[in-house]
């Protein structure tokens, strides 16, 4: 009997230990995810673009295909190579977290830029470049997927780099799948819920039996135009904001504290001059403006890089090896 009991109390203490290391987990889930917030609203703000042009009856079901392929990018590519970074190369996340942030700060200052000297538009397809529905609506999914690739790295190291160092493999592995999986519910769920608000609308504009609620759908077809726009501004902003950030970190992680340290200063500087229940808030707002100017000013400094050298180089190479496929 005294056996049993003793077991008992054993299974009893590894119960307390799963539960305890379920809840860190989670927590740690929930901080890796809160961190990678820049690159999550960007993604929100991209996608539905992919679903624009194409049947209502369509939308939905694009959306999910690109969702899946969400999934697949950050559990099936994305996560082993995380966790062999973790094993095998830990010193070469705050580099790679360094690209991604470079990647960030680049394209929210591409779109800052476009918003002053606008972009030619592509010409429509014709003759015989047209093609078919069905083959639009896959190339379309095959870009969306492979943008969601580079977006779903950031994502994954941005997370990665918010875990303790000493956490055993398989909380992390368990900790960066519920990250993947939380973010990408999140992010197209609320894409399902953008692309399908205005056919929401305009049903009950047409359909409803009362007129306040006729009027909420003619408010909900005016207001997606706006919220469509709010949210490329705060995806964008976000964008430079975390990309800002993540390079200042990387940059005194590699030795160079004085811009770090300068901001940190700045913050506990104005966050001493409000009453003490809006310090933090005032610190965090003074720290995000000035990682957002240091953001974009990096990425301004990178789109001549960009469009003038790597840009051309990777056209070179692309060409070369078309020339290499035998006919």
């Amino acid at each position: 009997m005294s056996g049993l009991l003793a077991l008992l109390d054993d299974v009893a203490g590894i119960a307390k230990v799963a539960a305890a290391s379920v809840d860190d987990v989670a927590g740690q889930a929930a901080k890796a995810g809160a961190k990678a917030a820049g690159a999550v609203i960007d993604d929100a703000a991209v996608t539905p673009k992919y679903v624009h042009g194409f049947a209502p009856a369509r939308e939905l079901p694009i959306v999910g295909k690109i969702a899946l392929g969400s999934i697949r990018n950050k559990l099936v590519f994305l996560l082993p190579l995380a966790l062999l970074l973790t094993a095998f190369a830990p010193w070469a996340i705050t580099p790679l977290l360094m690209l991604g942030g470079s990647y960030l700060c680049f394209e929210g200052a591409e779109k800052v830029w476009h918003l002053f000297v606008p972009h030619a538009a592509h010409k429509p397809e014709t003759g015989a470049k047209k093609r078919s529905a069905a083959h639009l609506e896959e190339a379309k999914i095959k870009g969306a997927v492979k943008t969601d690739f580079i977006l779903s790295a950031e994502i994954m190291t941005i997370a990665l780099s918010a875990l303790p160092a000493d956490d055993p493999l398989w909380i992390v592995a368990v900790t960066l799948a519920l990250v993947g999986i939380g973010i990408t519910a999140v992010v197209y769920g609320g894409v399902a819920l953008i692309v399908k608000a205005d056919d929401v609308g305009l049903w009950l504009a047409e359909n409803a039996h009362f007129s306040a609620t006729q009027a909420l759908g003619r408010g909900i077809v005016w207001f997606m135009p706006i919220f469509m726009k709010l949210l490329l501004i705060v995806g964008t902003a976000a964008m430079i904001w975390v990309g800002g950030n993540i390079m200042l970190h990387g940059i005194a992680e590699l030795g160079l504290n004085g811009p770090y340290d300068w901001i940190h200063h700045q913050a506990l500087t104005m966050g001493a001059r409000v009453p003490e229940h809006l310090t933090g808030a005032v610190e965090w707002g003074t720290t995000a403006f000035f990682d957002g100017i240091f953001g974009l000013a990096y990425g301004l400094l990178l789109l001549p890089v960009v469009t003038f050298v790597l840009k051309p180089l990777v056209g070179v190479f692309a060409k070369k090896d078309k020339d290499t496929v035998p006919k």
